[in-house]
C-alpha cells in the first residue's frame, strides 16, 4: 500500500523560525518548502508533510 501524506502550512516568525521547526518536528512533520507568505514577502509560511496516520 502506498503512503499517504497530511501536510500543513505553518506561518514562521523569524525571532522563533527554530523553535517553531523543532516543535513540529517533534511531532513528526518534516519540512519541504519554505516560501514567501502571499500578503508580505517578509512573512515567511512553511510547508510541512508527514504520514497520515491509519
Amino acid at each position: 500500500m502506498a503512503n499517504k501524506w497530511e501536510y500543513a502550512t505553518v506561518p514562521l516568525l523569524v525571532h522563533a523560525t527554530k523553535q517553531i521547526l523543532d516543535t513540529w518536528g517533534e511531532d513528526g512533520w518534516e519540512l519541504v518548502q519554505v516560501v514567501p507568505g502571499p500578503n508580505n514577502p517578509e512573512q515567511l509560511v512553511a510547508y510541512l508533510k508527514r504520514e497520515k496516520q491509519a
